[in-house]
């Protein structure tokens, strides 16, 4: 059965997550020159390996790149595509990257292109789609109004499921629920299922007081990375002028008109991610922020380890 059959009426990607680009996001992301994935691996204490994709257990082809191994072409598929193929294989001990994607009601804000939770979900399906290529399993686990888990998967399929996933949770009602970014980190701390690597995906509007300790406890299992997803206005004042918001049904006005006006507006407003932001930036992880509008494939790959675009 088709992923996409499970959904017959897609988002427009805009306020609404599209399943369709999601899946489209494969292409986007095999035409990349990838770079190999430093990962942590658990086994036998914890140690660095770079981990290429390739092992014992055939995982699928794609386009051969220079640096590959000449012994892993794919020659039937090479001949049919008159291409040059590798094929990629499972590693005896095979990355596996866990996405923690921020499901609270605060991610259903946009003011540029799209929502901050439509952002967030194509940013996660893309790591989705890099992390598979490179031969790695990949889970979602979200927190916020949605706490559920979609346990490591490797292959296409994983990542397949992944944006399945990422679709389904969009879809459902929004809440008030919060889940502290504390809570969420502990929680994901029990379900790692042996993954070498973590991307939180976040606005940070959850991120309090324990979520410190609570990053510094993962770290000790996995390698974390940190995507912080915020609107425009949250990351630099406003232009002057007269803005029109709307929350829960009702429609409000803001005028800004000072420089002092602008600026307590983005602070006020931006607040989660700059939190966030700096909460990484002093542990030192690897963190980026992005906007809604931001190519999030880019923010990805060089968290990841700095695949370079082939558009």
């Amino acid at each position: 059965m088709n992923v996409a059959d499970t959904h017959p009426v897609d988002g427009d990607g805009r306020s609404q997550v599209s399943l369709a680009e999601l899946i489209a996001l494969r292409a986007r992301v095999g035409r990349a020159r990838m770079a190999p994935l430093l990962s942590r691996a658990m086994r036998n204490g914890q140690q660095s390996s770079r981990l290429y994709g390739r092992g014992m257990d055939y995982a699928e082809s794609r386009v051969y790149q220079a640096g590959d191994d000449v012994r892993r072409l794919d020659w039937r598929l090479t001949a049919r595509s008159g291409k040059l193929h590798t094929k990629l294989f499972q590693e005896d001990r095979e990355g596996c990257l866990l996405i923690l994607l921020d499901t609270h009601a605060s991610m259903r804000f946009g003011t540029r292109v799209r929502f901050k939770s439509v952002q967030a979900a194509r940013a996660a399906a893309a790591a989705a789609w890099y992390a598979v290529r490179a031969g790695e399993r990949v889970g979602v686990m979200a927190f916020g109004h949605a706490e559920q888990l979609l346990r490591p998967k490797a292959g296409p399929r994983g990542a397949l499921a992944a944006c399945g996933a990422l679709a389904d949770w969009d879809a459902q009602s929004v809440s008030g629920k919060v889940e502290p970014l504390s809570t969420a980190l502990a929680r994901a701390s029990r379900v790692l299922h042996g993954a070498s690597r973590v991307l939180l995906i976040s606005d940070g509007f959850s991120c309090d007081a324990m979520a410190r300790q609570s990053l510094l406890d993962l770290g000790r299992h996995a390698g974390v990375s940190v995507l912080v997803v915020a609107d425009a206005l949250e990351l630099r004042p406003a232009p002057a002028g007269r803005y029109p918001l709307e929350h829960a049904g009702q429609r409000r006005e803001v005028l800004l008109h000072s420089d002092r006006q602008r600026l307590d507006f983005q602070r006020a407003l931006g607040a989660g991610p700059a939190r966030l932001g700096e909460l990484a930036g002093s542990l030192g992880l690897r963190s980026c922020s992005i906007d809604t509008v931001a190519d999030p494939f880019d923010a990805v790959s060089g968290l990841f380890g700095g695949a370079r675009s082939a558009r």
